[in-house]
């Protein structure tokens, strides 16, 4: 029997409980689970005991780091029998310490939260800024709760993505719903040559492919691997990055038809850095739907990103 964790962390006080709570209401989530709740520290704010009965939940709280270890969670299956598991972390605990942990039979981390007070987000990472990467860049999604409409939410969302290319970023007003902002492009589309950092292509890819028309024209600079093909008409190949769409093992090359006098010279795989012209065309390569189709103007050599893949 697969039973999955839900891991829950951030900084004191920065929401993790109420999370956890307003998880555990959700019938969806709760309903006919047997669902075990290991908090790891307590707060202000205290589990709310009719939550608990209607989820069937049953609360064990934990006060010192050795107390969390694999004869624990052994005895807590063998005790509860749970279906289901939230784990409210104590992430000055080290995350090293989680990941190593054993599992019981059976349990398997279903998602990683991370959640973020956004009017004490720069104390923080300005004072704890590693402790708190660290959170982030294993989260499948970081909540940015206690929003306001002065909450630079672009920004920090653009600070996460860099960290996490991955995860979904979140930004939650005190009455719970969700603040809507104006998502900027982490790259100037009305400079004289767009230039794209290698953490931003799958932003940019996206972006394209959705709204050709806003690129229509204009000029683009960015670094990708070479793909040249039987299949690709005379004079072209595709500059791109492999991106990962779901795991490790599900990756996909993503790119653009580029035209160039250059083809013949180029290796497959090559790294280069490529500038060029874009136009929307209507292409038999894009199932004869209109699409970016680049025209270069130059092409160099290029070094290998540090992180090849990108992320959506």
């Amino acid at each position: 029997m697969k039973i999955p964790v839900f891991v829950i962390h951030g900084f004191l006080e920065s929401g993790k409980t109420r999370f956890a709570m307003e998880t555990l209401a959700d019938e969806y989530f709760s309903d006919g689970e047997r669902n075990l709740v290991i908090a790891c520290e307590e707060g202000i704010e205290e589990y709310d005991e009719e939550i608990l009965k209607e989820a069937n939940a049953t609360l064990v709280v934990l006060e010192d780091k050795s107390e969390f270890n694999e004869t624990f969670l052994t005895e807590c299956q063998k005790k509860y029998k749970s279906t289901q598991i939230v784990v409210e972390y104590n992430c000055m605990w080290g995350l090293d310490y989680l990941r190593d942990m054993y599992m019981p039979k059976g349990w398997f981390v279903a998602q990683v939260i991370t959640t973020v007070d956004a009017s004490t987000f720069d104390i923080y990472l300005k004072n704890m800024k590693s402790v708190f990467m660290e959170m982030a860049k294993d989260s499948d999604l970081i909540l940015f709760n206690r929003s306001t409409e002065d909450t630079p939410a672009a920004v920090y969302k653009r600070n996460m993505r860099a960290v996490n290319p991955k995860a979904q970023v979140v930004f939650e007003k005190e009455d719970g719903s969700q603040l809507a902002f104006e998502e900027e492009m982490p790259f100037d589309v009305n400079a004289d040559v767009i230039e794209i950092e290698d953490v931003d292509y799958g932003i940019w890819y996206i972006d394209a492919m959705e709204h050709p028309e806003k690129y229509d024209g204009k000029t683009v600079k960015f670094t990708g691997m070479v793909y040249k093909g039987k299949r690709l008409p005379e004079g072209y190949f595709v500059p791109g990055r492999m991106a990962m769409t779901c795991c490790a093992d599900d990756t996909t090359f993503i790119g653009f038809l580029c035209k160039s006098s250059y083809v013949d010279r180029l290796k497959l795989k090559q790294w280069v850095t490529v500038t060029a012209k874009i136009h929307v065309e209507k292409r038999t390569e894009y199932s004869n739907e209109e699409g970016v189709v680049l025209h270069s103007t130059n092409i160099k050599s290029a070094v290998k990103p540090e992180e090849e893949l990108v992320y959506f």
